[in-house]
């Protein structure tokens, strides 16, 4: 049964049918009462299933001239009232499914019913009856036999022109055809070698469970980050979409990905259920959808088990290493693992503050379950970025990196979160170039989406002065997190110490624009301009510094006023003073430097070696030592920290 416009009047599923020429809905024969605004809304999911519905679709054919109507309680008022005449669940839905943020989705096989054929209608037209006797002795026999060959024939040509369609697919003939006899499931399969993992919705009932709703995306988003065929959004970029309306195409071409997975995540006590679709982002064309429940103890399974399930539906290549990686999955302890998640969500804040919430909290997690190697790395890798923003004494936080490094190493040396911390201690800390190479590769093999590992690796390598590979490493970083402040700043430093101050500048400015209210690239800004001696600019951006980092405005006011006093002696000075005050050696040799004194240069330089100060680092490549380079004492401290030649 069609309309005019040849669509289907008459579906089927389950034990429902749907009239849509009389607006009836009818299970297993009797008329179920539904009609108006739900109805429609049945029709629009019917007519597309599978497919995303939206809500502003919806509200666009029932209200396309209403502009005082409270559009999403009516809407949600519509859905409940189909739901209860389909004796559906919200929360474990047969037929219609929530799609957070966007709309709905007609689940399960739908058939369109076509009427009896019509005995009027016949296949070809048949000669008209002859109207001659038969001849004596005959019996209609040769008038029959004409007629079977006559129609013998035609449909001899109706198989050819039919074969003639299938073979040119005509108007989809084939595809078609293929779909309805199981031997095509829907449209081929697009080739999908990039996904991004959006924001799972919370479902809990609970805000105090966001924490919980973000740590299983970003699970999720690190199992499918071990599979190296596949380049996975990392967190910080997916996250700059949690509460978003946007459509998923427009989405997916801010990420450029081919696909994006969406969902939810219900908690209730020590069960979770996590609810993923997968979606062709360009088409915005269902793929695939399931459900899965376990205890929070096994959620690393659930998470392995949803991740290997989205990598066979789009068809990504997955070596034997990567699968045994996603299969080899522990169970923790309850508590341990949301304590866990407690602290990433503060680590991934990026501020001394949430660092030492998240620092307490792995802590905490390790007392609850000692042997889970994850939490360690987390102690290893938070207390080495206190360090480094000059937020924890060394003496304090280098022996518990250590510590909690020896202790993860022991229980998983092949976590990659594992790797990177090693990594990071042998190149800030213990000056080991040949290990923090050697490790930063291991952790990017293990996890090639790893993007904090993969921008620290670009650092590593333009130290070394090995300027080509580090901005290859850094422009992966942001393809891989486009919206992180950290990986832009990464590549605009890291196009800086390779000698391409124009991209260095453009890309710092760009990331400025991430987030406005982040200080970091202004930051970065200032130290170019000071390199560059574009002074102005420096103060400008130093400027924006204070307002946004809540510096002390003396500060800005003191070097301006030197600036303004003495030019660039004047503009140094005062910095040496400022570093003097702070105690800074590395700082204090540095101005020195600029100042044009090598032996005060040195002499600070020496003290910073004696007191291991991660700046050291930058030794090599740093532009800001070139006045001081030659000098033999240079020369001999970069040999002692066996820098490469």
């Amino acid at each position: 049964m069609n309309d005019g416009d040849g669509h289907p009047r008459l579906w089927r599923f389950g034990v429902f049918e749907v009239d849509l020429r009389r607006a009836e809905l009818r299970k297993q024969g009797l008329k179920v009462k539904l009609h108006g605004q739900p109805f429609e809304i049945l029709a629009m999911l019917l007519e597309r299933p599978g497919e995303p519905v939206t809500r502003e679709e919806i509200r666009e054919k029932l209200w396309p001239e209403e502009t005082f109507v409270d559009f999403e309680h009516s809407i949600n008022t519509a859905v409940n009232r189909l739901r209860e005449a389909l004796g559906d669940d919200a929360e474990r839905p047969r037929y219609i499914e929530t799609l957070p943020r966007r709309g709905y989705r007609f689940l399960g096989p739908v058939e369109a019913v076509a009427p009896a054929p019509s005995p009027e209608v016949s296949v070809t037209a048949a000669a008209p009856p002859s109207r001659e006797a038969p001849a004596p002795g005959k019996t209609g026999v040769s008038a029959k036999r004409r007629n079977w060959w006559r129609l013998a024939m035609a449909g001899v040509g109706l198989v050819a022109v039919v074969a003639a369609l299938f073979a040119l697919n005509v108007a989809g003939l084939r595809d078609r055809l293929l779909t309805a006899v199981g031997a095509r499931r829907g449209p081929p399969l697009p080739k999908i070698e990039s996904i991004a993992v959006l924001p799972l919705v919370n479902l809990s009932g609970d805000a105090e469970q966001e924490y919980f709703a973000d740590g299983m995306t970003e699970e999720l988003i690190t199992n499918l980050g071990k599979i190296s065929a596949l380049r996975v959004i990392s967190r910080t970029s997916v996250m700059h979409y949690k509460g978003t309306k946007k459509p998923l195409p427009e989405i997916a071409r801010e990420l450029n990905v081919d696909a994006i997975v969406e969902g939810t995540v219900r908690r209730s006590g020590n069960r979770v259920r996590v609810t993923a679709n997968l979606l062709d982002a360009n088409a915005d064309r269902h793929l695939w959808a399931e459900s899965y429940e376990r205890d929070l103890g096994d959620v690393l399974t659930l998470q392995s088990a949803l991740a290997q399930a989205v990598a066979r539906e789009i068809k990504v290549a997955i070596s034997p290493a990567e699968s045994s990686r996603l299969a080899a999955v522990r169970s923790v302890k309850p508590e341990a693992y949301e304590l866990y998640l407690k602290g990433r969500y503060h680590y991934y804040k990026w501020n001394p503050d949430d660092f030492r919430k998240a620092l307490d909290y792995f802590q905490k997690a390790i007392e609850a379950d000692p042997d889970w190697a994850p939490a360690y790395a987390g102690v290893a890798t938070t207390c080495g970025w206190l360090w480094i923003a000059g937020a924890l004494r060394p003496q304090e936080a280098l022996p518990r990196f250590s510590a909690a490094l020896k202790t993860a190493l022991a229980i998983d040396d092949a976590d990659p979160e594992v790797r990177y911390a090693l990594a990071a201690s042998a190149f800030y800390y213990r000056w080991d170039w040949e290990e923090a190479d050697r490790e930063f590769q291991r952790a990017l093999a293990l996890d090639p989406n790893l993007v904090e590992a993969r921008f620290e690796y670009g650092w590593f390598l333009v130290s070394m002065g090995r300027f080509s590979a580090a901005v290859g490493e850094a422009q992966r970083a942001v393809e891989r997190d486009p919206l992180s402040v950290s990986a832009n700043l990464a590549l605009g430093d890291v196009y800086f110490w390779a000698h391409q101050d124009d991209q260095a500048i453009a890309q710092l400015r760009r990331t400025a624009e991430l987030e406005p209210d982040d200080y970091r690239a202004h930051e970065f800004l200032t130290g170019m301009y000071q390199q560059k001696q574009m002074y102005a600019e420096a103060l400008a951006e130093l400027q924006k510094v204070v307002a946004l980092h809540g510096a002390p405005p003396e500060k800005l006011a003191g070097l301006q006023h030197a600036y303004q006093q003495s030019g660039p002696q004047g503009y140094w000075m005062w910095q040496l003073s400022d570093a003097k005050r702070r105690s800074a050696p590395y700082e204090i040799a540095l101005d020195y430097a600029r100042l044009g004194d090598a032996g005060r240069a040195v002499a600070w330089l020496e003290r910073a070696y004696q007191q291991h100060d991660w700046h050291m680092i930058q030794l090599k490549t740093l532009r800001a030592w070139e006045p001081v380079r030659s000098d033999p004492r240079f020369q001999n401290l970069l040999r002692r920290m066996n820098f490469p030649p």
